[in-house]
């Protein structure tokens, strides 16, 4: 008996190392892409609201939401990481790798809007670019990525399509460059794509 309760804390490290390296476990971290789709979901129909007139000039400068939104999310993403952090639990091998491809997702898209800014500033491109066009496109590529590595990692044929799903409505939104309905179709986009799954996985790591 005393063999076996000397070994007892080895044995119990040993079980969680078990489960860290092989475990898959719910998704950690889902209410953070929740907020993302809302937030930018949001902003996108703000957007679409300047350039139809809805809402005037002088309430808004023309852009400036997106870096509003910007703040915002990492202050709320932020708060997130916190809690999560508080809230401890076993991290499985999988779910490293996730929260580091949707570390990488969201550094990534940061990188392109201070890269755009750059040139813009640089050699003065307008918001009637092929550029500025081209961004929900190459968001929703981002988010294809993250949710292929997802689907991965978690062995889960719906996040596979998820993944799918943001692949093909990337070229999608090249049928709305020109006009301003590109901003609803990209809300239209983060809200199903991002906000609802994230919703969803929240509750299954809640109930789990």
């Amino acid at each position: 008996m005393t063999h076996d309760s000397d070994n007892a804390p080895a044995d119990i490290a040993w079980l969680r190392q078990l489960a860290e390296e092989n475990g898959t476990g719910p998704m950690r971290g889902a209410s953070i892409l929740l907020a993302a789709g809302l937030i930018y979901g949001v902003t996108s129909l703000i957007h679409w609201a300047h350039m139809t007139g809805l809402i005037l000039a002088q309430y808004a400068a023309a852009g400036m939401e997106w870096l509003i939104a910007t703040g915002v999310f990492l202050v709320v993403c932020f708060t997130l990481i916190l809690r999560l952090r508080r809230a401890g639990g076993v991290r499985t091998a999988a779910q490293r790798a996730i929260a580091t491809i949707w570390s990488g997702v969201g550094w990534g898209i940061f990188a392109l809007f201070a890269s755009m800014f750059v040139v813009s500033a640089r050699i003065g491109v307008d918001q009637n670019s092929m550029i500025f066009w081209l961004i929900p496109s190459i968001i929703l590529a981002f988010y294809g990525m993250g949710w292929g590595v997802t689907a991965a990692m978690m062995k889960s044929r719906p996040l596979g399509l998820l993944a799918l799903a943001s692949f093909i409505a990337a070229p999608v939104m090249g049928l709305f460059a020109g006009s301003a309905s590109i901003y609803l179709a990209y809300a239209a986009a983060l809200f199903l794509l991002m906000a609802v799954p994230g919703f969803l996985l929240m509750r299954q790591a809640k109930s789990a």
